[in-house]
């Protein structure tokens, strides 16, 4: 039997109003010789039905009850035919060469176990912003992968099959069930994967030239989601702490410090200065490494912050798309 040479895994949540954009990127990449697996991981809306009214034969769609996103993932991943699994959420979209140059990466350096590329930002109706992802490309390390993830997004990386399976786990709650993703994780899924991977195997993570993904941030939001964020990113240090106690206890204050600042730009873009000023007096506290060796940046960061404290929250939230300067939030 013929296997295809990429399997895309697209989990599938109410997105209804995205959803299209995504499996047409799938559909125009010029590598043609892939299966795009969907898994609906328990909706309510038409998004599966949109889905479905796809006739190609390379979709294939898996349905289950809800498990989040890292729990679709890894039924995804489990139902995936490929020697290379790529990762798309449903509500960003790919550049048409995007899986093409990430199989000639694979093909031609069999240590990396992940390949992934920058990123541009764009807002939900699809206008492209002045942000973009341009992450470090070599001699990533798991410093570097906790300290500022070069991976960048979930749609992102192009994943060797075989360095999933070396850190592959059976789920605590069901015995038989294998898991990539610990699915104990509603947020900072992919980080916590990403350093538990660059620990414990002996592949490399590697990136290529090229803003390849369309990643689509919203502008609204609440205080409150950025605090489950950081509650989120608080369990995958507690977690890799239990792994890797001496790594993280070298690592933690810094990784903190640049944690909180991202979070203050996202502040930032939902229009809460007062509470990105707060989140950057903490990363101060932390750590002085994001001032020293990004001054440029951190100087910004609370520049928008004063501004996004006095100005009214809907002003702020059309200036943080520009105030970057063309640089990701992060």
């Amino acid at each position: 039997m013929n296997y295809p040479s990429i399997s895309v895994v697209m989990p599938v949540h109410n997105v209804e109003k995205f959803v299209p954009a995504a499996i047409e990127s799938v559909l125009a990449q010029t590598v043609e010789d892939f299966e795009l697996i969907i898994v609906d991981d328990g909706g309510t809306d038409k998004s599966i039905e949109i889905c479905a009214s796809y006739d190609d034969p390379r979709i294939r769609i898996v349905t289950q009850s809800n498990r989040g996103l890292a729990g679709a993932r890894n039924t995804g991943i489990l139902e995936a035919r490929s020697e290379y699994i790529a990762l798309l959420d449903s509500d960003d979209t790919w550049h048409p060469e995007k899986l093409a140059l990430h199989k000639i990466h694979l093909d031609n350096n069999p240590q990396v176990g992940v390949s992934y590329s920058g990123s541009r930002l764009m807002d939900n109706d699809g206008t492209p912003l002045r942000q973009m992802q341009r992450p470090k490309l070599a001699k990533v390390s798991a410093r570097d992968i906790i300290l500022r993830n070069p991976v960048g997004n979930g749609s992102s990386p192009v994943i060797r099959k075989t360095a999933l399976h070396q850190i592959a786990f059976f789920s605590r709650d069901e015995p038989n069930r294998i898991c990539f993703f610990d699915e104990t994780f509603r947020q900072s899924e992919d980080i916590e994967l990403w350093i538990r991977m660059a620990l414990t195997n002996g592949f490399k993570f590697e990136g290529i030239d090229g803003l390849l993904t369309n990643y689509r941030i919203g502008s609204g939001g609440l205080s409150s989601n950025i605090a489950a964020q950081y509650e989120s990113w608080n369990r995958v240090i507690a977690k890799t702490k239990q792994n890797a106690p001496e790594f993280v206890e070298q690592i933690e204050n810094e990784a903190r410090a640049y944690q909180l600042r991202y979070l203050a730009r996202r502040a930032v873009q939902m229009g809460d200065g007062a509470f990105a000023l707060s989140l950057l007096k903490d990363s101060a506290k932390k750590s002085s490494a994001p001032l020293v060796k990004e001054p440029i940046r951190s100087v910004l960061t609370f520049l928008a912050a004063t501004t996004a404290r006095y100005l009214p929250s809907n002003m702020v939230v059309k200036l943080a798309h520009s105030w970057t300067g063309g640089k990701v939030l992060a």
